[in-house]
Formats: structure tokens, sequence, C-alpha cells
């Protein structure tokens, strides 16, 4: 009996470990010193500081047509010295989105705290060139650090990638207290 009741207790951890923190076993994590996201396993994960960005996931081309490859990725700034706590940080990227990018439109922006970790999430639109795309952004400020990680679509696409686009976004941890 006890032998049994072992061999269960391998078989179901064994299943448990090859698990991306989503609990879906078709998704991959990104596991580094200050965070840890998951994402599907069909995704593109670039690394290679593009932008300022920690890691760009990018979503497959739908088409030989397709202009915009929907996409998740995270930007830290340092802000050591600067003062500014997750409310400042919000009014800053607020102002930016109004006024430095083309079109920008606020749909959405709410406080949330989970797990006892408080972020600030943005919905907007906005132009880039002739693409029209939407945004779903998250804030957390933490030891003089802003994490910003963003969804991004084109506005039409922006409901067939939302569940997954979010899904990646909530999978998201920082390491930092």
């Amino acid at each position: 009996m006890k032998t049994n009741l072992f061999f269960v207790f391998y078989l179901v951890s064994l299943s448990l470990c090859g698990q991306s923190k989503t609990g879906n076993p078709d998704w991959l994590t990104l596991e580094e010193t200050e965070f840890s996201v998951s994402y599907p396993r069909e995704w593109e994960l670039v690394q290679s500081g593009q932008m300022g960005t920690s890691f760009i996931l990018f979503a497959k081309q739908s088409s030989a047509q397709d202009q915009f490859r929907e996409n998740v990725n995270l930007l830290i700034q340092n802000l050591a010295g600067m003062k500014i706590d997750l409310d400042k940080y919000v009014e800053i990227s607020e102002g930016q989105i109004k006024t430095m990018i083309t079109n920008g439109n606020i749909i959405e922006s709410k406080r949330i705290v989970e797990n006892g970790s408080s972020f600030h999430k943005e919905i907007y639109t906005g132009d880039q060139g002739v693409l029209k795309l939407k945004f779903e952004q998250y804030y957390w400020v933490k030891k003089e650090k802003a994490y910003v990680l963003t969804f991004t679509a084109e506005v039409n696409q922006f409901d067939n990638y939302k569940e997954i686009g979010e899904e990646i976004l909530k999978s998201f941890r920082t390491h930092l207290q």
C-alpha cells in the first residue's frame, strides 16, 4: 500500500514539474532575477534590449499581409533619487499618452490590488504611422524602479488577442518586495 501511494505521489509530482506558472503545459516561463512571466510556446521571445525593453513577446504573424505582430513587452525604468511613487508615475505616463502619442486616447485607468501588491492598469489607443493601435499597460513602482508591462495590438485585432494578452500580463510577477 505504501509503495502504491509513493508511486502515485511520484507521478503527480512529475506531471506538475513541466507546467508553467499559468498551469498551462503549452506555456513557457521566462524566469529572471527581478521578474517572471509566462507565455504561449508559439510566441517568439526576444531579449535583444530593442527599444530599451527587457523582453518582447511576439504573436505569430496571422497572414503574409499582416503588417503588425501583436506583442507584450517589459520596460524597466530606473527612478533612483527621483522620489516617484506609483501615483506620480501614472500622472506622468498619462500626460505622455495625451501629448506624445498621435491621437492618444485613454479608455481606462484604474488601480488594482492583487495578492497584496498594487499596480495600475491603463488601456488606451493611439496611432503609430498608418497603424491604429490599442494598448493595455500595467505599471508597478518598486524599489525605485518602474516596471511597465504592455500588451499592444492593432485596434481591429485587439479583441482577438485580448484574452491571451491579459493572461500573459496577469502571469507577470516582480520578485521585489
